[in-house]
């Protein structure tokens, strides 16, 4: 299915996070918190909320493209585990997030959820990450 002419970005996503590219279905986005390799992917349907609202290839689509960001994420950070989770109980439009977790992180073993305060990348940082990921992350259509 073509991207949606009106999906809209929920606004606290656009605010909490870096756009980092795209896959077929959905947006790359980095959290903007600097503690963790946090990452969230944002399929560009409109009013979607859940997972099963989307249609069965949108659903397909978006299982490959989580999956393979996770994958790529552990390999480029050497992840100790990493947390996937669609939670949306203050950002209703359906988001996952893709947290890189080490044993030894600032929050280990809880969810980063509320935790701390976040901590911005600076514009350098933010331009490290990107070069980063290109190294991972191939089959990304676009990268920001």
């Amino acid at each position: 299915m073509p991207q949606t002419s009106s999906f809209e970005l929920h606004p606290r996503l656009e605010h909490d996070s870096i756009a980092i590219g795209r896959f077929e279905l959905c947006q790359l986005r980095m959290q903007n918190d600097s503690q963790y390799p946090w990452f969230i992917l944002v399929p560009e349907r409109k009013d979607i909320t859940e997972i099963y609202q989307l249609d069965i290839a949108d659903q397909q689509q978006l299982s490959l493209e989580s999956c393979y960001l996770a994958e790529q994420l552990a390999k480029c950070y050497s992840a100790d585990k990493m947390n996937i989770a669609a939670i949306g109980n203050l950002v209703p439009q359906l988001h996952i997030h893709h947290i890189v977790r080490y044993q030894n992180d600032k929050t280990w073993p809880a969810p980063v959820w509320g935790k701390l305060p976040a901590i911005a990348y600076t514009q350098v940082a933010i331009t490290e990450q990107k070069n980063r990921l290109k190294k991972y992350l191939t089959t990304l259509i676009s990268i920001n």
